[in-house]
């Protein structure tokens, strides 16, 4: 008995070993892909994961942070959930499932979940932060106050905290302490937008424009692209009789939020008050395409038509408003002006009469005044104010919670990134850029004779795959897999069988197919070329993990070279640059992309890599002026980064 169970052990040993490997390939490939973004795909190596080991609590919490990303907050909340049943002590798993709580606005259950992970980590401070955040749209104040006063007590110089509190007080309508607690946090720091935003907006409500301006000039600043601050300075620069000022806010915060109704609305006005009455049309279209019911919007536009001599659509505007409004006394005496131009006298009169009428009834004074008063955006229905800037109807900030899941995956600890890698890719590019198509005479060589209708293109960024994509590339893998089988030299099937991998985000199996096409043929560039890249996808990812790859990119800088040796391609200079910034060697950088573009000068992220270099190595005019060139090519992005270097 004691041999056969020994027996059994053993029979049964390595496949309990193969499943243990495959498991952790697995998840480090679905980790791999979830970096690069490819979230579809992560979740199909995750859904393998917990299908070969539905125990184990890391599959189920990386699928949900794939379905976070994907905005998939119920999913994500019930693969939490899972995991923390498998597992739980593990406080990233209830700060995600809070997160997805908080976006369903359950944020009792939000709370729930932060007092859990306090008792297993009770410092952790982006815990009682968010904790603190719930509890104030639960309204719930005290607590609030209470978990600040614990923050505080921890951490005496976190400026946040201050400015949470203001944001309490404010709510408490004790504007006094809110604004010590502003200065406070701007005290400990000075390099926080949303604080000076906040500060511009107790001085709006206390109608101090020139010191609400004066904050918010800070707080665009910071926050460049913050819609809000820019609709906010436009206001207090109104009240100051700053029209040009206004619009010029109007436009920049619409450039950066096209469809911002505070935007389009307000602009329409200031247009219609300087006499831009055919775009202030164009506004107000756009405002009732959003909210066709919104009858401000339709008699504004009805005056703009009146003026610009489309009588007929300026009455059918008008009849619209006062079937909505027939107490509305100035949309009939417009409406009655506008049956008189078109000679429809009877109208006019029936018009005209009702206005009378109601003078007898009531003293009626100037209805078309211009005021430089505000009315709320929905709590304010008076049609008399029609004229009127409308602003948000509750004056509360945006709240900022802390989220190790916002934004790109990528860009978590990145402050400057360089644009990647040219890669050897099955998938057509779309990305950024437009206008410029990546070629090279190998790979137009090799598409003419082994393309068999699937195409290799030459990619900086990848398309990220659906499920029925990923699906068609893992069958081409199994198909691919029989021909090398029978023909294991075949090295045609084995770099295709590479790309297919690469594009899956199975870079481990990629490198190894395409090394064995290099042990057959080592002058191959392609497999030089697409090992560096995807040797390079590693290394970014390995560092993210903690891991060290000075020899890799040892490794990649001599397949780089290699190739380099075979075919002076442009793009495999330009990825040897890469190399270089990675290992911060800017110098060699430079000339690596100098070199890409002395042989192709129309590579706009060549441009952009090396002006990123140029300012890594303290040449800040030189990089912007390749920025802008980057830009001018069409890498559009280029210009933020040239913005914020400019100054």
């Amino acid at each position: 008995m004691f041999r056969k169970i020994v027996f059994i052990i053993l029979f049964w040993l390595p496949v309990l070993c193969f499943a243990q490997y495959n498991t952790d390939r697995l998840l480090r490939i679905g980790r791999s892909a979830l970096y690069y973004e490819d979230y579809v795909l992560s979740m199909q190596y995750f859904n393998q994961a917990i299908g070969a080991k539905p125990y184990l609590y890391e599959p189920w919490f990386l699928r949900a942070v794939a379905k976070y990303y994907l905005d998939d907050f119920v999913g994500s909340e019930a693969d939490c959930t899972e995991a923390i049943q498998r597992n739980p002590y593990v406080i990233n798993v209830y700060e995600l499932r809070g997160l997805t709580r908080i976006r369903q606005e359950r944020f009792e259950d939000a709370v729930a979940d932060y007092s859990q992970a306090l008792k297993y980590d009770p410092m952790n401070r982006s815990l009682w932060h968010n904790r603190v955040l719930c509890r104030i749209q639960q309204k719930n104040y005290e607590a609030a106050h209470a978990d600040l006063d614990t923050v505080m007590t921890h951490w005496k110089n976190y400026a946040r905290a201050y400015a949470m509190r203001a944001e309490v007080y404010m709510l408490q309508k004790d504007t006094a302490n809110a604004i010590v607690a502003l200065d406070k946090s701007i005290q400990l720091d000075a390099y926080n937008g949303s604080t000076w935003s906040m500060r511009a907006i107790i001085d709006m409500g206390k109608s101090q424009w020139f010191d609400a301006e004066k904050h918010l000039d800070k707080a665009i600043h910071l926050l460049p692209k913050n819609t809000g601050n820019y609709i906010n300075r436009a206001l207090s620069r109104y009240h100051q009789s700053n029209l040009r000022g206004a619009m010029a806010d109007y436009d920049m915060a619409l450039d950066i939020d096209p469809n911002n109704f505070l935007g389009h609305y307000n602009r329409g006005l200031l247009r219609a008050q300087v006499g831009d009455d055919n775009r202030a049309i164009v506004d107000f279209d756009f405002v009732l395409t959003q909210e066709p019911d919104n009858m401000m919007a339709l008699f504004n536009r009805a005056l703009l038509l009146d003026k610009t001599g489309d009588i007929r659509s300026a009455i059918r505007d008008y009849t619209k408003v006062l079937e909505h409004y027939p107490d509305f006394l100035a949309g009939y005496q417009h409406r009655a002006e506008s049956y008189r131009k078109l000679g429809m006298n009877r109208q006019a009169e029936m018009d005209e009469f009702r206005v009378y009428k109601a003078q007898m009834d009531r003293r009626y004074g100037s209805v078309s005044k211009k005021t430089k008063t505000t009315r709320k955006r929905h709590d304010d229905k008076d049609p008399d104010k029609y004229n009127q800037l409308v602003v948000d109807d509750s004056d509360e900030m945006e709240i900022e919670y802390e989220n190790a899941y916002r934004g790109r995956v990528q860009n978590r600890k990145a402050t400057l990134d360089f644009m990647p890698m040219y890669e050897l890719t099955l998938e057509p590019y779309e990305g950024e850029l437009k206008t410029y198509v990546a070629y090279d005479r190998i790979i137009d060589e090799f598409n003419a004779k082994y393309a068999d209708g699937q195409k290799v293109y030459i990619n900086s960024e990848p398309s990220r795959l659906t499920e029925q994509e990923s699906a068609k590339y893992f069958r081409q893998i199994d198909s691919l897999t029989i021909i090398l089988h029978n023909n294991p030299n075949d090295t045609k099937s084995c770099l295709k069988r590479a790309l297919a991998y690469s594009v899956v985000q199975d870079q481990e199996n990629a490198i190894a197919d395409l090394t064995v096409c290099l042990d057959i043929d080592s002058t191959s560039v392609m497999a030089l070329w697409q090992r560096a890249a995807c040797l390079f996808r590693q290394s970014n990812f390995s560092q993210t993990e903690g891991a060290e790859g000075g020899i890799r990119l040892a490794k990649i800088t001599s397949d780089l070279t290699a190739a380099i040796g075979f075919n002076s391609s442009p793009y495999l200079y330009y990825n040897r640059g890469n190399v270089n910034a990675k290992r911060s060697d800017y110098a060699a950088a430079i000339a690596d992309y100098t070199k890409a573009l002395q042989i192709d000068p129309n590579i706009p992220e060549a441009y952009y890599n090396r002006g990123i270099a140029h300012i890594m190595n303290n040449d800040i005019s030189v990089g912007i002026a390749d920025l802008s060139k980057a830009g001018e090519l069409g890498l559009y992005t280029a210009y933020s980064v040239i913005k914020k270097y400019s100054k």
